[in-house]
Protein backbone atom coordinates (compact mmCIF):
# COMPACT_ATOMS: atom_id res chain seq x y z
CA UNK A 1 0.00 0.00 0.00
CA UNK A 2 1.17 3.29 -0.87
CA UNK A 3 2.31 5.83 1.54
CA UNK A 4 0.06 8.44 1.02
CA UNK A 5 -1.20 11.24 3.22
CA UNK A 6 -5.01 11.13 4.61
CA UNK A 7 -6.46 13.94 2.46
CA UNK A 8 -5.20 11.80 -0.73
CA UNK A 9 -8.24 10.23 -2.56
CA UNK A 10 -6.19 6.98 -2.93
CA UNK A 11 -5.51 6.90 1.24
CA UNK A 12 -5.85 3.01 2.35
CA UNK A 13 -6.84 1.65 -0.87
CA UNK A 14 -5.20 -0.92 -1.85
CA UNK A 15 -3.14 -0.99 -5.25
CA UNK A 16 -0.99 -3.30 -7.07
CA UNK A 17 2.90 -3.17 -6.94
CA UNK A 18 4.64 -2.48 -10.10
CA UNK A 19 5.45 -5.99 -10.82
CA UNK A 20 1.88 -7.21 -10.75
CA UNK A 21 1.04 -4.48 -12.84
CA UNK A 22 3.58 -5.29 -15.82
CA UNK A 23 1.92 -8.99 -15.22
CA UNK A 24 -1.68 -7.66 -16.04
CA UNK A 25 -0.07 -5.19 -19.06
CA UNK A 26 1.57 -8.97 -20.43
CA UNK A 27 -1.32 -10.81 -20.11
CA UNK A 28 -3.35 -7.89 -22.11
CA UNK A 29 -1.46 -7.98 -24.64
CA UNK A 30 -1.32 -12.09 -24.52
CA UNK A 31 -5.30 -11.73 -25.21
CA UNK A 32 -4.94 -9.07 -28.05
CA UNK A 33 -2.55 -11.28 -29.65
CA UNK A 34 -5.02 -14.23 -29.09
CA UNK A 35 -8.09 -12.43 -30.44
CA UNK A 36 -6.08 -10.84 -32.93
CA UNK A 37 -5.63 -13.41 -35.17
CA UNK A 38 -2.13 -11.99 -36.40
CA UNK A 39 -0.12 -14.60 -34.41
CA UNK A 40 1.30 -16.22 -37.42
CA UNK A 41 2.34 -12.85 -39.05
CA UNK A 42 3.63 -11.04 -35.80
CA UNK A 43 7.10 -10.69 -37.98
CA UNK A 44 5.54 -8.13 -40.78
CA UNK A 45 6.33 -5.30 -38.90
CA UNK A 46 6.88 -1.41 -40.71
CA UNK A 47 10.45 -2.27 -39.58
CA UNK A 48 10.97 -5.53 -41.80
CA UNK A 49 9.38 -3.38 -44.31
CA UNK A 50 11.64 -1.64 -47.07
CA UNK A 51 9.82 2.14 -47.21
CA UNK A 52 10.53 2.34 -50.70
CA UNK A 53 9.37 -1.53 -51.37
CA UNK A 54 10.95 -3.71 -54.16
CA UNK A 55 10.78 -2.09 -57.29
CA UNK A 56 13.71 -0.21 -59.10
CA UNK A 57 11.26 2.45 -61.00
CA UNK A 58 11.14 5.68 -59.37
CA UNK A 59 7.97 6.28 -59.93
CA UNK A 60 7.29 3.01 -57.91
CA UNK A 61 9.67 3.26 -55.89
CA UNK A 62 7.81 6.95 -54.66
CA UNK A 63 4.10 5.82 -54.72
CA UNK A 64 4.84 2.85 -52.48
CA UNK A 65 6.97 5.05 -49.72
CA UNK A 66 3.60 7.42 -50.24
CA UNK A 67 1.25 4.39 -48.96
CA UNK A 68 4.12 3.29 -46.42
CA UNK A 69 3.52 6.74 -44.90
CA UNK A 70 -0.31 6.84 -45.11
CA UNK A 71 -0.18 3.37 -43.13
CA UNK A 72 2.56 4.33 -40.97
CA UNK A 73 -0.07 7.29 -40.25
CA UNK A 74 -3.65 5.35 -39.61
CA UNK A 75 -1.49 2.85 -37.67
CA UNK A 76 -0.80 5.90 -34.91
CA UNK A 77 -4.32 6.58 -34.59
CA UNK A 78 -6.46 4.61 -36.81
CA UNK A 79 -9.49 6.18 -37.75
CA UNK A 80 -12.23 5.88 -40.86
CA UNK A 81 -10.79 3.40 -43.43
CA UNK A 82 -7.96 2.27 -44.82
CA UNK A 83 -8.52 0.33 -48.39
CA UNK A 84 -4.95 -0.92 -50.04
CA UNK A 85 -5.27 -2.38 -53.61
CA UNK A 86 -2.39 -3.91 -55.78
CA UNK A 87 -1.22 -6.86 -57.82
CA UNK A 88 -0.40 -9.93 -55.83
CA UNK A 89 3.06 -9.62 -54.17
CA UNK A 90 3.14 -5.79 -54.19
CA UNK A 91 2.86 -5.91 -50.17
CA UNK A 92 -1.02 -5.33 -49.23
CA UNK A 93 -0.93 -7.82 -46.96
CA UNK A 94 2.44 -7.21 -45.38
CA UNK A 95 1.27 -3.33 -44.62
CA UNK A 96 -1.80 -4.54 -43.59
CA UNK A 97 -0.54 -7.03 -40.81
CA UNK A 98 2.43 -4.20 -39.99
CA UNK A 99 -0.73 -1.66 -39.19
CA UNK A 100 -2.05 -4.53 -36.85
CA UNK A 101 0.73 -5.20 -35.03
CA UNK A 102 1.71 -1.29 -34.59
CA UNK A 103 -1.71 -1.19 -33.03
CA UNK A 104 -1.32 -4.11 -30.83
CA UNK A 105 1.82 -2.43 -29.60
CA UNK A 106 -0.41 0.31 -28.27
CA UNK A 107 -2.85 -2.12 -26.57
CA UNK A 108 -5.43 -1.51 -29.37
CA UNK A 109 -7.54 -4.30 -30.26
CA UNK A 110 -7.65 -5.80 -33.41
CA UNK A 111 -8.91 -8.54 -35.77
CA UNK A 112 -7.23 -9.42 -38.56
CA UNK A 113 -8.74 -12.41 -41.02
CA UNK A 114 -8.36 -13.46 -44.45
CA UNK A 115 -11.68 -13.08 -46.48
CA UNK A 116 -12.30 -16.40 -47.21
CA UNK A 117 -11.41 -17.87 -44.23
CA UNK A 118 -14.00 -15.29 -42.47
CA UNK A 119 -16.73 -16.85 -44.46
CA UNK A 120 -15.35 -20.46 -44.17
CA UNK A 121 -15.57 -19.90 -40.23
CA UNK A 122 -18.94 -18.23 -40.37
CA UNK A 123 -20.13 -21.55 -42.65
CA UNK A 124 -18.91 -23.58 -40.49
CA UNK A 125 -20.10 -21.88 -37.05
CA UNK A 126 -23.80 -23.01 -37.98
CA UNK A 127 -22.73 -26.79 -37.50
CA UNK A 128 -23.76 -27.88 -34.36
CA UNK A 129 -20.67 -29.00 -32.99
CA UNK A 130 -19.11 -25.57 -34.03
CA UNK A 131 -16.97 -24.04 -30.69
CA UNK A 132 -17.88 -20.66 -31.64
CA UNK A 133 -21.83 -20.01 -32.12
CA UNK A 134 -22.35 -17.82 -35.33
CA UNK A 135 -23.58 -14.77 -33.76
CA UNK A 136 -20.87 -14.74 -31.37
CA UNK A 137 -17.87 -14.93 -34.24
CA UNK A 138 -20.24 -12.11 -36.45
CA UNK A 139 -20.46 -9.53 -33.96
CA UNK A 140 -16.89 -9.78 -32.93
CA UNK A 141 -15.79 -9.19 -36.82
CA UNK A 142 -18.72 -6.77 -37.23
CA UNK A 143 -18.18 -4.72 -33.92
CA UNK A 144 -14.02 -5.35 -33.99
CA UNK A 145 -12.22 -2.11 -32.54
CA UNK A 146 -9.86 -2.64 -35.61
CA UNK A 147 -11.00 -4.75 -38.34
CA UNK A 148 -8.25 -5.75 -41.11
CA UNK A 149 -10.17 -8.02 -43.99
CA UNK A 150 -7.33 -9.39 -46.61
CA UNK A 151 -7.80 -10.70 -49.84
CA UNK A 152 -11.10 -9.07 -50.49
CA UNK A 153 -11.96 -10.38 -53.94
CA UNK A 154 -10.37 -13.54 -53.85
CA UNK A 155 -13.31 -15.89 -52.66
CA UNK A 156 -15.70 -18.16 -54.61
CA UNK A 157 -18.78 -15.55 -54.76
CA UNK A 158 -22.14 -16.71 -54.18
CA UNK A 159 -25.07 -14.14 -52.93
CA UNK A 160 -24.78 -15.58 -49.42
CA UNK A 161 -21.07 -14.83 -49.44
CA UNK A 162 -21.58 -11.02 -50.94
CA UNK A 163 -24.63 -10.75 -48.68
CA UNK A 164 -22.27 -11.41 -45.58
CA UNK A 165 -19.85 -9.27 -46.14
CA UNK A 166 -21.78 -6.35 -47.47
CA UNK A 167 -24.14 -6.54 -43.17
CA UNK A 168 -20.30 -6.40 -42.24
CA UNK A 169 -18.62 -3.55 -43.96
CA UNK A 170 -22.59 -1.73 -43.94
CA UNK A 171 -22.50 -1.87 -40.06
CA UNK A 172 -18.66 -0.83 -39.74
CA UNK A 173 -19.52 2.49 -42.33
CA UNK A 174 -22.55 3.28 -40.43
CA UNK A 175 -20.71 3.10 -36.91
CA UNK A 176 -17.53 4.54 -38.19
CA UNK A 177 -15.30 2.14 -37.30
CA UNK A 178 -11.85 1.80 -38.02
CA UNK A 179 -11.05 -0.69 -41.00
CA UNK A 180 -8.60 -2.11 -43.23
CA UNK A 181 -9.31 -3.56 -46.62
CA UNK A 182 -6.73 -5.38 -49.08
CA UNK A 183 -7.31 -6.29 -52.52
CA UNK A 184 -6.04 -6.80 -55.84
CA UNK A 185 -8.64 -4.64 -57.27
CA UNK A 186 -12.10 -2.89 -56.34
CA UNK A 187 -13.45 -2.99 -60.47
CA UNK A 188 -15.19 -6.36 -59.69
CA UNK A 189 -16.49 -6.37 -56.27
CA UNK A 190 -20.11 -6.14 -55.71
CA UNK A 191 -21.52 -2.62 -56.53
CA UNK A 192 -22.76 -2.37 -52.35
CA UNK A 193 -19.15 -2.95 -51.48
CA UNK A 194 -17.27 -0.72 -54.27
CA UNK A 195 -19.90 1.83 -53.33
CA UNK A 196 -18.74 1.68 -49.45
CA UNK A 197 -15.39 1.26 -50.46
CA UNK A 198 -15.25 4.27 -52.63
CA UNK A 199 -16.85 6.30 -50.13
CA UNK A 200 -15.59 9.52 -48.16
CA UNK A 201 -14.80 7.44 -45.10
CA UNK A 202 -12.14 5.27 -47.00
CA UNK A 203 -8.72 6.38 -48.16
CA UNK A 204 -7.70 4.20 -51.16
CA UNK A 205 -3.91 3.51 -51.30
CA UNK A 206 -2.64 1.97 -54.70
CA UNK A 207 0.60 0.74 -53.71
CA UNK A 208 1.29 -0.78 -57.39
CA UNK A 209 -0.36 -0.51 -60.81
CA UNK A 210 -0.59 -3.27 -63.03
CA UNK A 211 0.77 -2.62 -66.47
CA UNK A 212 -1.46 -4.13 -69.07
CA UNK A 213 -0.29 -5.67 -72.38
CA UNK A 214 -0.41 -3.65 -75.03
CA UNK A 215 -2.01 -6.41 -77.27
CA UNK A 216 -4.80 -8.44 -75.62
CA UNK A 217 -6.76 -10.42 -77.55
CA UNK A 218 -9.71 -13.20 -77.91
CA UNK A 219 -10.37 -15.82 -80.32
CA UNK A 220 -8.83 -18.04 -82.51
CA UNK A 221 -6.57 -15.50 -84.06
CA UNK A 222 -3.67 -15.51 -82.55
CA UNK A 223 -1.20 -12.64 -82.10
CA UNK A 224 1.23 -14.01 -84.67
CA UNK A 225 -1.62 -14.49 -87.03
CA UNK A 226 -2.30 -10.58 -86.41
CA UNK A 227 1.12 -9.72 -86.46
CA UNK A 228 1.42 -10.84 -90.05
CA UNK A 229 -1.50 -8.04 -91.37
CA UNK A 230 0.17 -5.30 -92.51
CA UNK A 231 -1.13 -2.15 -94.64
CA UNK A 232 1.99 -3.02 -96.61
CA UNK A 233 0.57 -6.16 -97.63
CA UNK A 234 -3.03 -5.65 -97.87
CA UNK A 235 -4.02 -6.85 -101.61
CA UNK A 236 -5.27 -3.96 -103.04
CA UNK A 237 -6.38 -5.87 -106.34
CA UNK A 238 -9.28 -8.18 -104.80
CA UNK A 239 -9.70 -11.69 -106.35
CA UNK A 240 -11.00 -11.37 -109.35
CA UNK A 241 -12.60 -7.63 -108.65
CA UNK A 242 -13.69 -5.45 -110.86
CA UNK A 243 -13.12 -1.66 -111.27
CA UNK A 244 -15.41 -1.13 -109.01
CA UNK A 245 -14.56 -3.10 -106.08
CA UNK A 246 -10.55 -2.58 -106.41
CA UNK A 247 -11.83 1.33 -105.22
CA UNK A 248 -13.82 0.06 -102.47
CA UNK A 249 -10.48 -1.47 -101.52
CA UNK A 250 -8.52 1.54 -101.34
CA UNK A 251 -11.26 3.53 -99.93
CA UNK A 252 -11.28 1.10 -97.26
CA UNK A 253 -7.09 0.94 -96.53
CA UNK A 254 -7.27 4.73 -96.20
CA UNK A 255 -9.52 4.81 -94.25
CA UNK A 256 -8.28 2.31 -91.83
CA UNK A 257 -4.91 4.01 -92.79
CA UNK A 258 -6.62 7.24 -91.22
CA UNK A 259 -7.81 5.72 -88.32
CA UNK A 260 -4.79 3.85 -87.40
CA UNK A 261 -2.80 7.15 -87.65
CA UNK A 262 -5.32 9.30 -85.33
CA UNK A 263 -7.81 6.68 -83.94
CA UNK A 264 -11.29 8.58 -83.15
CA UNK A 265 -15.01 7.79 -83.38
CA UNK A 266 -15.76 4.55 -85.05
CA UNK A 267 -14.87 2.74 -88.17
CA UNK A 268 -17.13 0.15 -89.86
CA UNK A 269 -16.14 -2.12 -92.28
CA UNK A 270 -18.96 -4.03 -93.62
CA UNK A 271 -18.36 -6.28 -96.79
CA UNK A 272 -18.69 -10.08 -97.84
CA UNK A 273 -16.53 -12.60 -95.80
CA UNK A 274 -12.77 -12.97 -97.05
CA UNK A 275 -13.40 -9.46 -98.87
CA UNK A 276 -10.22 -7.71 -96.17
CA UNK A 277 -11.92 -6.87 -92.99
CA UNK A 278 -9.88 -8.34 -90.79
CA UNK A 279 -6.89 -7.99 -92.32
CA UNK A 280 -7.47 -3.93 -92.25
CA UNK A 281 -8.52 -4.34 -88.38
CA UNK A 282 -4.77 -6.21 -87.44
CA UNK A 283 -3.13 -3.84 -89.49
CA UNK A 284 -4.29 -0.77 -87.49
CA UNK A 285 -3.89 -3.34 -84.70
CA UNK A 286 -0.24 -3.54 -85.63
CA UNK A 287 -0.15 0.73 -86.18
CA UNK A 288 -1.03 1.08 -83.12
CA UNK A 289 1.20 -1.42 -81.24
CA UNK A 290 4.05 0.33 -83.56
CA UNK A 291 2.99 3.38 -81.54
CA UNK A 292 2.96 1.89 -78.06
CA UNK A 293 -0.81 2.19 -77.76
CA UNK A 294 -2.78 -0.50 -76.30
CA UNK A 295 -5.61 -2.19 -78.00
CA UNK A 296 -7.87 -5.05 -77.37
CA UNK A 297 -8.84 -7.29 -80.55
CA UNK A 298 -11.51 -9.38 -80.11
CA UNK A 299 -13.42 -11.88 -82.24
CA UNK A 300 -17.30 -11.20 -81.37
CA UNK A 301 -18.64 -14.38 -81.65
CA UNK A 302 -15.70 -15.89 -78.98
CA UNK A 303 -16.84 -12.79 -77.13
CA UNK A 304 -20.45 -13.49 -77.37
CA UNK A 305 -19.45 -17.21 -76.20
CA UNK A 306 -17.88 -15.69 -72.92
CA UNK A 307 -20.89 -13.63 -72.11
CA UNK A 308 -22.95 -16.99 -71.88
CA UNK A 309 -24.76 -16.63 -68.43
CA UNK A 310 -23.84 -20.07 -67.28
CA UNK A 311 -20.64 -19.93 -65.65
CA UNK A 312 -19.16 -20.92 -62.02
CA UNK A 313 -18.48 -18.45 -59.29
CA UNK A 314 -14.62 -18.62 -60.55
CA UNK A 315 -15.36 -17.82 -64.15
CA UNK A 316 -17.71 -15.22 -63.25
CA UNK A 317 -15.22 -12.97 -61.63
CA UNK A 318 -12.91 -13.64 -64.73
CA UNK A 319 -15.82 -12.65 -66.92
CA UNK A 320 -16.40 -9.60 -65.71
CA UNK A 321 -12.64 -8.59 -65.60
CA UNK A 322 -13.17 -9.12 -69.39
CA UNK A 323 -16.19 -7.42 -70.18
CA UNK A 324 -14.76 -4.26 -68.22
CA UNK A 325 -12.10 -4.54 -70.19
CA UNK A 326 -13.36 -4.76 -73.65
CA UNK A 327 -16.49 -1.91 -72.89
CA UNK A 328 -13.15 0.38 -71.61
CA UNK A 329 -10.47 -0.81 -73.93
CA UNK A 330 -8.86 2.39 -75.43
CA UNK A 331 -9.22 1.27 -78.85
CA UNK A 332 -11.42 -1.47 -79.49
CA UNK A 333 -11.45 -3.92 -82.74
CA UNK A 334 -14.66 -5.99 -82.63
CA UNK A 335 -14.07 -8.56 -85.65
CA UNK A 336 -16.96 -10.05 -87.31
CA UNK A 337 -20.11 -9.00 -85.35
CA UNK A 338 -22.18 -11.61 -85.53
CA UNK A 339 -25.53 -12.01 -83.13
CA UNK A 340 -27.97 -14.72 -85.16
CA UNK A 341 -27.08 -17.41 -82.73
CA UNK A 342 -26.27 -15.03 -79.87
CA UNK A 343 -28.49 -15.57 -76.11
CA UNK A 344 -30.61 -12.23 -75.37
CA UNK A 345 -28.50 -11.93 -72.04
CA UNK A 346 -25.30 -11.99 -74.27
CA UNK A 347 -27.05 -9.90 -76.93
CA UNK A 348 -27.67 -7.11 -74.01
CA UNK A 349 -24.14 -7.08 -72.88
CA UNK A 350 -23.34 -6.43 -76.17
CA UNK A 351 -25.20 -3.52 -76.51
CA UNK A 352 -23.94 -2.40 -72.72
CA UNK A 353 -20.66 -2.54 -74.11
CA UNK A 354 -21.13 -0.98 -77.67
CA UNK A 355 -23.64 1.77 -75.63
CA UNK A 356 -21.03 2.72 -73.35
CA UNK A 357 -18.42 3.29 -75.94
CA UNK A 358 -20.67 4.89 -78.15
CA UNK A 359 -21.65 7.63 -75.10
CA UNK A 360 -17.93 8.46 -74.33
CA UNK A 361 -17.05 8.38 -77.59
CA UNK A 362 -14.17 5.64 -77.32
CA UNK A 363 -12.13 4.74 -80.61
CA UNK A 364 -13.72 1.50 -82.07
CA UNK A 365 -13.22 -1.01 -85.18
CA UNK A 366 -16.17 -3.21 -86.10
CA UNK A 367 -16.26 -5.44 -88.70
CA UNK A 368 -19.42 -7.33 -89.98
CA UNK A 369 -21.17 -8.37 -93.09
CA UNK A 370 -24.30 -7.12 -94.52
CA UNK A 371 -26.37 -9.98 -93.20
CA UNK A 372 -25.20 -9.31 -89.52
CA UNK A 373 -26.17 -5.97 -89.25
CA UNK A 374 -29.25 -6.05 -90.39
CA UNK A 375 -29.60 -8.23 -87.82
CA UNK A 376 -28.74 -6.18 -85.37
CA UNK A 377 -31.36 -4.68 -82.81
CA UNK A 378 -32.34 -1.20 -83.66
CA UNK A 379 -30.55 -0.22 -80.72
CA UNK A 380 -27.37 -1.18 -82.04
CA UNK A 381 -27.60 -0.66 -85.69
CA UNK A 382 -28.42 2.93 -85.08
CA UNK A 383 -25.07 3.51 -83.21
CA UNK A 384 -23.24 1.80 -86.15
CA UNK A 385 -24.53 4.00 -88.39
CA UNK A 386 -24.47 7.39 -87.01
CA UNK A 387 -22.72 9.65 -89.03
CA UNK A 388 -21.81 11.78 -86.46
CA UNK A 389 -19.41 8.91 -84.72
CA UNK A 390 -19.46 6.12 -87.34
CA UNK A 391 -18.25 6.37 -90.60
CA UNK A 392 -19.23 2.98 -92.54
CA UNK A 393 -17.21 2.04 -95.20
CA UNK A 394 -18.42 -0.61 -97.78
CA UNK A 395 -16.19 -3.15 -99.21
CA UNK A 396 -17.55 -4.67 -102.08
CA UNK A 397 -14.24 -6.96 -103.44
CA UNK A 398 -15.14 -10.56 -103.48
CA UNK A 399 -13.88 -13.54 -101.14
CA UNK A 400 -10.38 -13.45 -101.38
CA UNK A 401 -9.95 -17.53 -100.37
CA UNK A 402 -10.97 -20.31 -102.18
CA UNK A 403 -10.80 -18.77 -105.55
CA UNK A 404 -8.04 -19.16 -108.73
CA UNK A 405 -7.32 -15.42 -109.42
CA UNK A 406 -7.53 -15.15 -113.36
CA UNK A 407 -4.86 -12.65 -114.86
CA UNK A 408 -7.19 -9.26 -115.62
CA UNK A 409 -6.74 -8.44 -120.06
CA UNK A 410 -5.83 -4.97 -120.44
CA UNK A 411 -8.00 -2.36 -120.72
CA UNK A 412 -10.64 -4.20 -118.07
Amino acid sequence: MPDLPPEHPDFGRAQPCICTLKEFEKEKISRLERYSNLGPLSSLTFDALKPYGLEDEPESKAQFHSCYAAALKFAAHPSGWLVLTGPSGCGKTHLAAAIGNRCLEQGISVFFVVVADLLDHLRAAFSPGSEVAYDELFDRVRNAPLLILDDLGTYSSTPWAEEKLFQILNHRFNGRLPTVVTAISLENLDERLKTRLRSELAHHLILRRETPPLLRAIGSLGQEAISRMKFDNFDLEGMNANREQRESLKIALQAAQDFAESPENWLVLVGPHGSGKTHLAAAIVNHLLDSSRPVFFTEAAELLDRLHPVFSPGERKEFSQVLEEVRTAPVLILDDLRVETATNWAREKLYQILNYRYNFRLPTIITATHPSLEALDERLRSRLMDPRISNVVPIGAPDYRGQVRFPRRRGR
